[in-house]
């Protein structure tokens, strides 16, 4: 039986073991992740992108009990332990490959609650989004969100379900998510506050009578 014979409209786990039972038999004893699951995401990205597209995987219950399981992560990393340089630079498809294998490995025990592959994924992705604010203009305008930064990461691992590269979901999602950021420009306060003037930044700092905040005066220099 071929998924072109029956052209669902979607399909998940359920589908394959009631449509064909012998095929789910074999994923079932044959494809499994490093901790044990059966790799549906293997599986998936073996299809026609198309059928990609109609992946429909089981609904996670809403509320996950969160837990800490670091045998879990040392079951991806150790794989991939000589890898991991690839979260800053890919050298090639290959490469690029098995950032995304390590990326959805990672995601999905996040999504089961591990709290500690949560917390690996971002730091791991956080490399890769380092590297994306130093090479692509419009996403420099990142640098200095910190915590805006975590807090899309999280949203990204939480709302992953599509099959296809994880990276490439974090990238369009900061794209986008970033055209309504105003850069963060970083300047020493020892600096002249204009071309040619010999007043310093530092000199126009104040506190806020109202809020105690130290605040800088930018006034007619500021743009």
């Amino acid at each position: 039986m071929r998924l072109t014979d029956r052209d669902p409209v979607t399909f998940n786990s359920s589908w394959v073991l009631k449509h064909a039972p012998r095929c789910y038999r074999f994923i079932h004893k044959n494809i499994r992740t490093e901790t044990g699951r059966i790799d549906w995401d293997k599986v998936t990205c073996a299809l026609e992108r198309q059928f990609q597209r109609r992946w429909m995987p089981l609904r996670k219950p809403k509320r996950v009990l969160p837990y800490e399981d670091l045998s879990e992560v040392d079951a991806i990393l150790n794989k991939y332990r000589d890898k991991l340089y690839v979260f800053l630079v890919p050298s090639d498809r290959s490469e690029a490959l098995t950032r995304n294998s390590i990326s959805v490995a990672l995601v999905r025990l996040a999504q089961y609650g591990n709290l500690l592959a949560k917390q690996e994924i971002i730091k791991l992705v956080r490399y890769t989004i380092g590297g994306w604010i130093e090479r692509y203009r419009f996403m420099s305008k990142w640098e200095g969100y910190e915590e805006e930064i975590h807090r899309h990461l999280e949203g990204c691992i939480r709302r992953y379900r599509y099959t296809g590269s994880f990276l490439h979901y974090v990238f369009r999602t900061f794209q986008y998510a970033g055209r309504g950021l105003k850069p963060l420009y970083a300047f020493s306060l020892h600096d002249p506050i204009a071309l040619g003037s010999t007043k310093c930044w530092i000199e126009n700092v104040y506190k806020d009578a109202e809020t105690n905040d130290i605040c800088v005066h930018r006034g007619a220099h500021h743009r």
